[in-house]
C-alpha cells in the first residue's frame, strides 16, 4: 500500500482539509490549481491530550493514508509527524535577458588558434643503438 499525502499550506491544514490528496508530485502539481508545490514537507506537532482524540478521528476519516505517524517524546506525550505536499504561491518566471556582447573583446583568435595549428613538431624518442630489437625484421 503506497502513501497518499494531502495538499496543504501547513500541517494543521493537512489534518483538516482532505479534499485534495496526491500520491506523486506530478499529481500534486496538477491538483494545486495555479499554486506551486514547494516540497514534500514533514512537520512535528505535539497536540494537547484533549485534542488528540479529535485529531486522530480526522486522520482516520481522511481519504489520505500513511501521512501521520505517532511517536512519544521523553515525557510520554504523543508527537505526530505529519507529511504533506506543501503549497506556495506560484512564482511567475521572468525571462532572463540575453547577455550583452562586450564590444572590446575580440574572440576571433580563439577560433583560429585554439586547436593548436602552430604547435612545434614533436621530437622523436631517442633509441639506444646498443639495444637489441626483438621484433625487428627477420634476417634471411
Amino acid at each position: 500500500m503506497s502513501h497518499i499525502y494531502p495538499i496543504a499550506t501547513s500541517a494543521k491544514a493537512a489534518l483538516s482539509e482532505t479534499a485534495k490528496i496526491a500520491r506523486t508530485r506530478y499529481e500534486a502539481e496538477a491538483l494545486a490549481e495555479g499554486q506551486a508545490i514547494a516540497a514534500l514537507e514533514t512537520e512535528w506537532l505535539t497536540p494537547a491530550t484533549d485534542d488528540l482524540s479529535e485529531i486522530l478521528e480526522q486522520v482516520t476519516a481522511s481519504p489520505a493514508h500513511g501521512f501521520v505517524q505517532n511517536y512519544e517524546d521523553a515525557q510520554g506525550n504523543t508527537v505526530l509527524a505529519i507529511t504533506y505536499w506543501k503549497v506556495t504561491k506560484a512564482k511567475k518566471a521572468k525571462p532572463k535577458p540575453p547577455p550583452k556582447p562586450d564590444p572590446d573583446s575580440d574572440h576571433t583568435d580563439d577560433l583560429y588558434f585554439r586547436s593548436g595549428r602552430n604547435k612545434k613538431p614533436k621530437k622523436r624518442k631517442y633509441v639506444d643503438p646498443n639495444q637489441l630489437d626483438m621484433f625487428g625484421e627477420k634476417e634471411s
